[in-house]
């Protein structure tokens, strides 16, 4: 029997939902690979037989993500999500590792930091991507700062140090009144997202969740928003022939868009960092779209 010769491949995963724009794909990178060797033999062989075995070498990357704000309600959903699919986890956030059990909570390295602050070096090394789940409420300046310039400084950090994707949890294009999307709010989460799109066109991913649902945690006691998020997700499921052309109206979608699951984002998250071809802007439709094709 012929003698066949080592073969080398790089694995890859299937192609996923692509977003709303930016076409093209970005090659990724040769980092954070490990090498797996087998041999393989026709079962047809007799043990005496002097043929030869095949050996099959395969590159599998290994991705290592970065959350920012890993701590947090999307973030740890996150965080947990991505150990159950096997990915290495680092969390950044201001607390740290959180005081609540779990046994994938042992699995993820929790920095604590600031990202106007932190030594980029120790947080990216062997990165293959980085999530950023940060955002929040208070004054116009607080959310400026919070939802445009702390996820801009990461950006730039990001791509700086040649991280390959970056994924963005953004917020539903709501059809509001001018002057609240004019608030520190949404202005801030589009600097943000203009920023990742700009800085990574053929790789960067933007997720636009509306209301996210699940068991938040908030100073150790547990909200199930879920209690209200679900039913109103399915009702409004069923009833989309009805509301539909009531979409258009100023404001509608405050009430009409969907609410998300926080493991559906989380899910699209992951769908993100382990396809190269899935880059974008994502829709609520689209993340739940996303996050089936990676669910078990």
């Amino acid at each position: 029997m012929t003698s066949l010769s080592s073969i080398s491949a790089i694995a890859r995963h299937p192609l996923a939902l692509r977003g709303n724009s930016l076409p093209g794909r970005l090659s990724p990178l040769p980092s954070n690979r490990s090498m797996i060797k087998c041999s393989y033999a026709d079962a047809t062989v007799k043990d005496d037989s002097k043929s030869a075995t095949i050996d099959v070498v395969a590159n599998v990357r290994t991705e290592r993500v970065v959350v920012l704000g890993g701590s947090g309600f999307v973030g740890s959903a996150v965080c947990k999500a991505a150990i159950s699919k096997g990915i290495e986890v680092v969390s950044l956030s201001r607390s740290g590792r959180p005081t609540y059990p779990g046994s994938w909570v042992d699995q993820v390295t929790w920095m604590p930091g600031d990202v106007f602050y932190i030594n980029w070096d120790e947080v990216l090394v062997g990165a293959t991507a980085v999530v950023s789940t940060i955002g929040g409420f208070g004054s116009e300046e607080q959310m400026q700062r919070i939802n445009g310039e702390a996820n801009v400084v990461a950006v730039n950090a990001a791509k700086d140090f040649g991280v390959p994707k970056f994924v963005l949890i953004s917020v539903h294009d709501y059809n509001l009144p001018t002057f609240l999307l004019t608030s520190g709010y949404f202005t801030g989460k589009r600097k943000a997202e203009t920023e990742v799109l700009s800085k990574y066109p053929n790789s960067g991913v933007v997720l636009r969740p509306g209301f996210i649902y699940g068991k938040r945690r908030v100073d150790g006691f547990e909200i199930p928003l879920d209690l209200f998020g679900e039913p109103v997700e399915r009702i409004l499921r069923a009833t989309e022939n009805f509301t539909k052309p009531l979409s258009s109206l100023p404001g509608s979608d405050l009430l009409l868009a969907p609410p998300v699951s926080v493991d559906d984002v989380a899910l699209a998250v992951i769908s993100a960092v382990t396809d190269d071809d899935f880059f974008g802007t994502f829709t609520i439709e689209q993340i739940k779209e996303a996050a089936a094709k990676v669910r078990v």
